[in-house]
């Protein structure tokens, strides 16, 4: 194995820099633009996540304070508008415009490539299964019935903490949204992007009294291969585990 392959970490945060007059050129091709939102048309089943209901009563300063990682969690489940928070507060739509939308996290050029698979293991009223987070309709969609903890839990270096949780979020990045755009830089984009959302995912677990911890650990392609992802075009990239205290 050569220096490169070895110290490729290193390679790519040089190659990736940006030098002042020597940025790349690049023509953006509007008819080519990636789709923002992905969906999945054969779910075998939508479920329509309640409008989500804040206690006003939270203060913000003291969630950012208690914020911590918790990798102990008790076997009560989670409920719905539980669920439903989380998933607005990863990523939600909080204004909409004929052409764009804004969330509750930033992201590079507004394009968005991360996309969030809830494995649901213990939430009130749900089935465990893998899922597919509908952003733009603030749906659910369910890709695979059955238990899938114990596999999530191998993809993530065989920590308990993903089989103890009521729900994993495996999160992915859609490559193309920001290569795009940003061509090699993209990646550099698309971790601040994940970075983004795994502390919105922090907060609003803590305003929710419920326990979270963030995995980068993880084996890629064990987990795309859960998905029925390619690993190339989306890949696995971050998962969060959540559960009751």
């Amino acid at each position: 194995m050569n220096d490169k392959n070895e110290s490729y970490g290193d390679f790519f945060q040089q190659r990736s820099k940006y030098y002042r007059g020597k940025l790349p050129r690049h023509y953006l091709d509007w008819k080519s633009k990636p789709k923002t939102y992905k969906y999945y048309e054969n779910a075998i089943k939508k479920i329509q996540l309640p409008a989500p209901k804040f206690n006003e009563e939270i203060g913000f300063w003291n969630v950012i304070r208690n914020r911590k990682s918790t990798r102990s969690y008790s076997q009560d489940s989670m409920t719905l508008m539980e669920l439903s928070l989380l998933l607005f507060g990863i990523s939600g739509i909080t204004r909409e415009y004929p052409q764009s939308a804004f969330r509750t996290v930033p992201s590079a050029g507004g394009l968005f490539p991360i996309e969030t698979y809830p494995v649901i293991n213990n939430v009130k009223d749900i089935t465990p299964g893998i899922f597919h987070y509908n952003i733009s309709e603030h749906k659910l969609e369910l890709l695979k019935q059955g238990d899938f903890k114990q596999k999530v839990a191998t993809g993530c270096l065989d920590q308990t903490i993903a089989y103890n949780s009521a729900v994993n979020f495996i999160w992915t990045a859609v490559i193309e949204r920001s290569k795009w755009k940003y061509l090699q830089r993209c990646y550099r984009y698309i971790y601040l992007d994940a970075g983004h959302i795994g502390q919105n995912f922090y907060l609003a677990s803590e305003a929710l009294g419920l326990g979270a911890c963030t995995i980068g650990a993880i084996y890629d392609d064990e987990l795309n291969q859960l998905l029925e992802i390619d690993g190339m075009n989306e890949t696995s990239i971050y998962v969060g585990v959540v559960g009751k205290k």
